[in-house]
Formats: C-alpha cells, sequence, structure tokens
C-alpha cells in the first residue's frame, strides 16, 4: 500500500506538472468548463472541484481521492483541438479504443456487476441512490425497470439502465456512454468515472 500511495503522488504531480503548463482560457468553451481567476472550476457528477498549478481540490479546499484527480487531469489534458457532438447511447464495448480485453472486463467488474449485485431486489433503494447523486429519469423507447441519466463532466453523460431481478430472471444493469464521450477522455478514465458513479451509489443507499 506505502509503495502504491508512493506512486500515486508522483502520478498526480506529473499531471499537476503538465496541467501548470496549460492556457486555460483555450479549454473553457471546447469544455464547457469555468475559469475563476487563476483556476478552473470542473463540474464532476454532483461536486464541483478547482484545478490549479497548485493542484486540484474540492470546495472544503482538500485534494480528492486519487481515482478523481486522475479523471480530471485526463479531461483537460486530452482535450481536442475541436468540439465533438455526438449524443448517441453506446456501450463501452463500442469505443473504438476499447478492445482491449482488461478494460471491457474492468469496466464490467466495476461498475455493471456491483450495482447488479447490490440492488438486486431493491429497485426503490437504487431510485432514491440515484437521485440522491444527481441522476434524473430519461425516457427511451426500451422498457425498463430504472433509466436515470447522470451528468459526470461537461460533454460526458452517463445513462444507467437497470432490470430488477424477478422469479424468472436475475437483475439486470447496463451502463451506456454519449459516444462523443471517446474523445474528451481514454477508455481507461471513462471506466473509472463509471466505476465511480457505482461506488457512490452504493454509498447513497447507505446514507
Amino acid at each position: 500500500m506505502h509503495q502504491n500511495s508512493e506512486i500515486f503522488e508522483k502520478n498526480y504531480m506529473e499531471y499537476c506538472a503538465q496541467i501548470a503548463n496549460f492556457n486555460f482560457i483555450s479549454l473553457k468553451e471546447k469544455l464547457r468548463i469555468k475559469q475563476d481567476g487563476n483556476q478552473i472550476i470542473i463540474p464532476f457528477f454532483d461536486n464541483d472541484y478547482f484545478v490549479s498549478k497548485e493542484g486540484i481540490v474540492d470546495k472544503s479546499g482538500t485534494r480528492p481521492g486519487y481515482m478523481v484527480c486522475v479523471i480530471l487531469s485526463k479531461y483537460l489534458l486530452l482535450c481536442p483541438e475541436s468540439s465533438h457532438y455526438d449524443t448517441n447511447w453506446v456501450s463501452f464495448k463500442d469505443f473504438k479504443k476499447t478492445s482491449h480485453f482488461l478494460n471491457v472486463n474492468y469496466f464490467a467488474s466495476d461498475t455493471e456487476k456491483p450495482i447488479m449485485q447490490h440492488f438486486s431486489g431493491r429497485l426503490d433503494a437504487l431510485t432514491m441512490a440515484c437521485e440522491k447523486f444527481g441522476g434524473l429519469p430519461y425516457d427511451i423507447e426500451i422498457s425498463y425497470d430504472l433509466v436515470m441519466r447522470f451528468d459526470a463532466l461537461p460533454r460526458i453523460s452517463l445513462l444507467l439502465l437497470f432490470n430488477d431481478s424477478d422469479e424468472e430472471f436475475p437483475a439486470h444493469c447496463s451502463v451506456l456512454f454519449q459516444k462523443q464521450a471517446e474523445y474528451y477522455l481514454d477508455p481507461e478514465s471513462l471506466a473509472m468515472t463509471s466505476a465511480f458513479l457505482a461506488k457512490n451509489l452504493k454509498v447513497q443507499r447507505k446514507c
């Protein structure tokens, strides 16, 4: 664990060093983020985070967990040259760069399976957890017991589809992304984003 902490800290400092050289003004329109003095404000799910050459902090001035730091850093560092618009919903495996076996399996084991396991037979609890974490009901043509949309980052939204277990079938969960997401984050960071959602839905259920 100590070795991992050292690696995480090293990676975090490297991200901060790269971000310090960025021209934040050029990112504002492409990423739909706000600037306040010498820092950028990035909304991530239901919280605002502040990024500057000094580092990444939340509203209380505390550095968030490593997963959040990586996602926010990559979101800035991987900003495309031009904006992309494709709001069609696709699965994680449909992204061009996610053919690697580990990426797809990490997504399934850290996103969809935990939600199925923790909320099977607890549809009301999942609905409440989604609402607490900023999820909004979303209408689609396919019938599901629950469909919730989450705005993870500007230009990156997730769609949670859930069918509860019954006498014939086990619970089923799918998490979709808007197609444009692949232009703003790498596959690992997208998988981490959905895993962050799954983790926090479990936390909301306990609150």
